[in-house]
């Protein structure tokens, strides 16, 4: 790997023979566990501008038309989270001189909050090529990271980090995109209307209330962003709107014109009739692949994560490839032609519980090298977690031509295709009904293909050794407790970030220079010590992080969040507050009070409702915030059935998110709209004497 200083340039052809598709990868932590950021890619014409509003990507706007250009998303990694974007250099446009790619942050928050800036650029076998650090972060809101840009026939890459205090904005009117402080086009939420037409552009909504993004007109020439100067209150990320329309499903299902709930809807992918693994394994990859090769935004999606280049897709199922005296039956093939060239993958399929098979996925990987294939994706119930992998292969390492192992989940599977579905939307509605048909069999009780269903045979002694104070640190099969907890906490991320269409992710809260086995080690120390899992989400649109704790002693869950007390508010006030914004939660929610140095008073909802003031402590210590929780009783078993420990942090999640979280967000954005100044209000008059 190429380590690159600021300001140097290398050709991606001098570091290797394959990188027309690369995977540029903007990493960061932080020892808080809450710090974030949204990567966005601007494409530069030979004038250092953008040519138009299809030349801005970021969150809600992920993708090119022409492939050159995807977002990812995140993934967690040891002390933090990494963004990662696909981009196929030989599908951009002959005047795109430059691809920018940059980061922001947002409701007054700075890049020298966050430790570990760095940018990687790895090639389409996921070898890491170079990487850039950026260690003189302080007050920046944006940074330039680095750039790709043309000379002649080849692509180099240059080290930036340019910050940049003025956020998005500022960065953005580097690059022709003229800021726009007045507000002329924003509505009443403060969100910047796009004109109506084929011209449209996409306008992207504030990062929060008071600090809106770019938002670019139909007309040709600069585009438009709206700033204001006081920080958001509270993060809420960039939603596009373009004038294509795409569709997604209604909120609200059409009404069934069944006589009775006896009657099934006709269904394209049945499987009540499924009786054996085998048959979940070949219905479960014929499905799958076929709606990939059907809906290219799915196919798309899922294979540009393996540096698959953007381009006409065919998939195919129990191919037989010779392997010395037996040949060998894949479970699937994905082909990927573009400009003639061919990028191949074989595809090993797992359903249910199975576990994949290092012979079987050594086989293909052999197979793969001698064909000169791309990539061989195994597929399972299995969540792949950093320095744990689900199978342990060799490469030779005398090969020129390398084969890149990847994995995909069935989680991650759904978690696309309700993404597009639901939220993003898909080019036409066969394309929204074909990844329904897929999303209802995935779901089916039948299919084998239910994501993490077992938390392993380590579970039942760890938690007998809790229970009899006979399991000591230091014990591996804490360690692979602790692992199959973390796999489900990310598989848990993926469900509700579906769900929800935000981004859903696992804190982590560690030290610079902590490895993730040196993490789960501690963390196994800890369940040894104190008989707890626990664990942190961060929801986009939520108020807090959401903790979850496991307490193997007690056989009880514990999901809860913390709201902080604004500066010099008023501790009556406060409490009254919360409870109006709690009106419609369970009564049974636990509301402690966060008090300065000290526990502060705690009680039920039930309680508290008729008389807020109980929540404040007697001695009148200062109060930082309130911790809301919820407890309910934790599944014995290691499995996901009614009475499983998996079933029940679901549940609980669930129930916390939507009985407490929605409803503390959605009081939140109603006070925000409440006190917003109206467009063209004048500001109050100062008091007398001020």
């Amino acid at each position: 790997m190429r380590e690159m200083t600021k300001g140097a340039n290398v050709g991606l052809a001098d570091l290797s023979d394959d990188a027309g598709t690369v995977i540029a990868s903007l990493s960061w932590s932080s020892t808080a566990g809450d710090g974030d950021a949204d990567v966005s890619v601007l494409l530069l014409d030979a004038g250092g501008k953008v040519r138009g509003d299809a030349d801005f990507f970021y969150y809600n706007n992920p993708s090119a038309a022409d492939g050159s250009v995807q977002l990812l998303g995140k993934t967690p990694t040891d002390g933090g989270s990494e963004d990662r974007i696909s981009l196929d250099l030989t599908a951009v446009p002959e005047d795109v001189e430059r691809l920018v790619v940059a980061a922001s942050r947002y409701g007054g928050s700075r890049f020298g909050d966050l430790d570990d800036l760095r940018m990687t650029v790895a090639d389409r076998s996921g070898e890491v090529l170079l990487g850039f650090s950026i260690g003189d972060a302080s007050v920046e809101s944006a940074f330039i990271f680095g750039e790709l840009y043309r000379r002649g026939t080849e692509w180099k890459y240059r080290a930036v980090g340019q910050g940049y205090e003025t956020g998005l904005a500022g960065l953005a009117t580097d690059f022709g995109i003229d800021v726009d402080d007045e507000g002329e086009n924003e509505t009443a939420d403060g969100v910047a209307e796009p004109a109506v037409g084929e011209g449209a552009a996409p306008a992207v909504e504030s990062a929060g209330p008071s600090q809106p993004l770019p938002a670019v007109p139909a007309q040709p020439g600069p585009r438009t962003v709206a700033v204001e100067e006081q920080p958001a209150p509270a993060p809420k990320r960039p939603r596009a709107r373009t004038a294509k329309k795409k569709v997604t499903l209604p909120a609200v299902a059409t009404k069934s014109l069944a006589e009775n709930d006896s009657w099934r809807a006709a269904r394209l992918f049945p499987a009540s009739n499924l009786k054996s693994d085998k048959e979940r394994e070949v219905r479960a990859t014929s499905v799958l692949l076929s709606v990939m090769a059907q809906v290219p935004e799915f196919g798309r999606r899922l294979t540009a994560a393996f540096g698959a280049p953007a381009g006409r897709m065919q998939t195919f199922t129990e191919v037989s490839l010779p392997h010395g005296e037996t040949p060998k039956r894949p479970d699937g093939v994905i082909r990927v032609e573009r400009a003639g060239k061919l990028w191949t993958a074989l595809v090993e399929t797992k359903t249910n519980g199975n576990a994949l098979k290092p012979e079987q996925v050594q086989n293909y990987m052999d197979i793969a090298a001698r064909r000169g294939y791309e990539a061989v994706i195994t597929l399972s119930n299995d969540v792949a977690l950093e320095g744990s992998p689900l199978v342990e292969v060799k490469t030779d390492g005398r090969r020129k031509h390398k084969v890149a192992l990847w994995h995909l989940s069935w989680a991650e599977v759904a978690h696309q295709a309700q993404m597009l579905i639901r939220h993003e939307g898909v080019g036409n509605a066969a394309h929204a009904w074909l990844l329904q048909e897929l999303l209802h069999y995935l779901q089916h009780e039948n299919s084998g293909c239910h994501g993490f269903q077992n938390m392993g045979p380590s579970w039942v002694p760890v938690r007998n050794g809790i229970d009899e104070e006979t399991l000591s640190q230091g014990d591996p099969r804490a360690v692979e407790v602790v692992e199959s907890w973390e796999r489900l906490i990310r598989q848990v991320c993926l469900r509700i970030g579906g769900e929800l269409g935000q981004k859903a992710l696992p804190v982590q809260r560690t030290q610079r220079g902590t490895t993730a086995l040196s993490r789960r080690a501690a963390h196994a120390d800890r369940l040894c010590e104190e008989g707890r899992l626990a664990a942190e989400l961060r929801v986009d649109g939520s108020p807090g992080t959401i903790g979850i704790v496991a307490d193997l002693r007690t056989g009880k869950l514990r999901t809860s969040v913390e709201i902080p007390v604004p500066e010099g508010a008023y501790p009556l006030t406060s409490a009254k507050r919360l409870m109006r914004q709690l009106a419609e939660a369970p009564a049974d929610l636990h509301v402690e009070t966060l008090v300065e140095g000290q526990s502060g008073p705690r009680g039920t909802l039930e309680r508290l409702r008729p008389e807020p003031g109980d929540v404040l402590p007697r001695d009148g210590g200062r109060i930082t915030g309130f911790r809301l929780s919820l407890f309910k009783s934790m599944g014995a078993t290691r499995g996901n059935a009614e009475t499983g420990f998996i079933r029940s942090v679901d549940n609980a999640v669930d129930r916390f998110h939507s009985h407490v979280i929605a409803h503390l967000a959605q009081a939140e954005r109603r006070t925000r709209r409440a006190t917003a100044p109206e467009p063209g209000d004048a500001p109050a008059p100062a008091p007398a004497g001020a």
